[in-house]
């Protein structure tokens, strides 16, 4: 299912439901830029170096990865208030690589109403980041603090 453009509240989710991201492309320049800022080692930083490591090549950081399938997630699910995480778990099965196009798909697991506060809930989502031979690179499992809709945010806004 692709994703609403306008924002989404608690009520919109329903366990089950999936989320299909847009794409971003990886390049080798972006993962040295990322790993010389971030998470300089070698097999981030130089094609040589990661030849001789466990990866066999250049590898992206799990981070950059995370970085980028947030911004994908971020880009195509719009929940009202934002992206808010309390919590979560994350693993790379494999790694990302310089050329691989990258998308996430993101399911419902639960949907939880707060009972000590009545505006939000909690969803947790399981998102995999995968490359386009269907291969996951990484896989969150995501707790958002998510609004619930309100009177105000079901009317139309007033024209000025």
């Amino acid at each position: 299912m692709n994703e609403p453009a306008s924002p989404i509240y608690l009520e919109d989710f329903t366990q089950g439901r999936r989320f299909t991201t847009g794409t971003v492309t990886v390049s080798a320049e972006e993962i040295k830029a990322f790993a010389a800022r971030y998470d300089p080692q070698p097999f981030h930083l130089d094609e040589d170096a990661a030849r001789r490591t466990l990866f066999a090549g250049l590898a992206a950081s799990g981070w950059h990865t995370a970085a980028m399938a947030m911004r994908l997630i971020v880009d195509s699910l719009p929940v009202a208030g934002g992206l808010i995480g309390v919590g979560g778990e994350i693993s790379w099965p494999r790694p990302t690589r310089p050329g691989d196009v990258l998308r996430v798909e993101s399911e419902v697991l639960e949907v939880k109403p707060s009972r000590s506060n009545p505006e939000q809930g909690v969803v947790t989502l399981r998102s995999t980041t995968s490359n386009l031979r269907g291969e996951p690179v990484q896989i969150a499992l995501m707790k958002l603090l998510v609004p619930r809709r309100t009177e105000a945010s079901a009317r139309p806004a007033a024209d000025s």
